[in-house]
């Protein structure tokens, strides 16, 4: 089978896709990427895929089609030119494609005008899309600020209506995604899938590290505005006295400049900041956590999002404790891998480490971590079902 993937992001950024698609190609699916030119979280294009450089690569089997892309740089204007930037030119690129494919796969992240250019291809070429959701649109305008009732968010409704009801099938990594799609939308005659993320093989093997006696607790991954890692900082504060309590932050993103003049202001030497890491390297941070961080702002559309990391928290055999509604609270809860409060609840979230570190049930929690994520998010379960999908959008 021939599969054409659309997404914004593509390796060398920091996304699953990448991995995806090189495990279907090592399941003998010949794999296509259309995709923009790396410039997340950095918010400017690398060096090598300037000028035109890069355009057209094979990385490990998968063969990589970049458009032109404006950087996403550090404000809104530049952000809304990168959105439309990707749409406008994978769109062309999609129009005078001539390769034949046998299914589109659109691995949907913000914005969701990146499924545009399979539409173009879809109509042209009359293939099925499976779009797989891994962000709500309008409604992540929406936990951006944008209200509801202005002219933008209006305007994005219509065209992620439409272009949810182009896609033939749809998957989401949230079981709460779907009551959304169906209450916004009216999609209730669509297929919709649960297909929940999975963590890369090397989260399954953490090398412990040395701690000291002492407690280290690990956020890992994006930091902007929807993951409210203030609310990490805030509770650090709240804990400053407890020297034997360490925060560590590893990752990047529009945010971190402000956590660390808020750490700054609030004279905070317990949390420190290592800007993002190769992924390579993330296997030594997580070996350093005894428990795993994970916050969220307090929002109903964020609510229904189950972050990435979760999983990569569980496959590495971690205790997570959370200041998150919705999703992620109740499969931390259903797996009983650790504690979790209401989202921004810093103070809460304090007490909640206090306990945690007081606990005997660390072990236990590790053990729940593993397993949940071995019997619900596995690589091999996801791959395998969406082989299935594929194959039965493809007859």
């Amino acid at each position: 089978m021939k599969i054409l993937v659309v997404c914004q992001y593509y390796y060398p950024e920091p996304f699953r896709i990448s991995d995806i698609c090189e495990s279907l190609v090592q399941m003998g699916y010949d794999v296509t990427v259309l995709t923009g030119l790396p410039n997340y979280p950095e918010g400017q294009v690398l060096d090598g895929y300037r000028y035109g450089k890069n355009r057209n690569e094979v990385l490990n089997g998968v063969k990589v089609i970049r458009s032109f892309e404006i950087g996403r740089g550090n404000s809104k204007l530049r952000l809304f030119l990168n959105y439309f930037s990707f749409a406008v030119s994978g769109s062309i690129k999609a129009f005078f494609m001539k390769e034949k494919f046998d299914v589109i796969l659109v691995n949907q992240l913000s914005p969701v005008m990146m499924g545009i250019p399979a539409i173009v291809y879809k109509r042209k070429h009359k293939k099925k899309i499976l779009l797989y959701c891994l962000d709500l649109w309008p409604d992540s305008l929406a936990a951006g600020g944008i209200k509801e009732d202005s002219i933008i968010y209006k305007f994005f409704l219509k065209i992620s209506k439409w272009i949810y009801n182009s896609a033939d099938s749809i998957a989401v990594t949230s079981s709460m995604f779907k009551e959304y799609f169906r209450s916004t939308f009216g999609l209730y005659n669509k297929e919709i899938n649960h297909l929940p993320q999975y963590a890369e093989d090397l989260f399954t093997d953490i090398i412990e590290v040395s701690k000291d006696d002492k407690y280290n607790f690990v956020f890992a991954g994006n930091i902007g505005d929807v993951q409210s890692v203030e609310t990490i900082i805030k509770a650090a504060n709240e804990l400053r006295e407890h020297s034997n309590i360490t925060f560590h932050i590893v990752g990047d993103g529009s945010k971190l400049e402000e956590c660390k003049l808020l750490t700054n202001k609030l004279g905070l030497d317990n949390i420190i900041y290592y800007g993002r890491r190769p992924l390579s390297e993330m296997p030594h941070y997580y070996g350093l956590a005894d428990a795993m961080l994970i916050t969220l702002k307090d929002n109903k559309t964020i609510s229904y999002t189950l972050p990435g990391k979760v999983q990569s928290y569980m496959a590495a055999r971690k205790p997570i404790i959370g200041a998150i509604n919705g999703e992620g609270s109740h499969v931390i809860k259903e797996a009983n891998c650790g504690l979790c409060c209401s989202a921004e609840n810093y103070k809460e979230l304090a007490k909640l480490i206090i306990d945690f570190c007081n606990s005997d049930k660390k072990e236990k929690m590790a053990k729940n971590s593993y397993d949940y994520y071995i019997k619900n998010y596995s690589k091999n379960k996801f791959i395998s079902e969406l082989d299935n999908i594929l194959i039965k959008l493809e007859d």
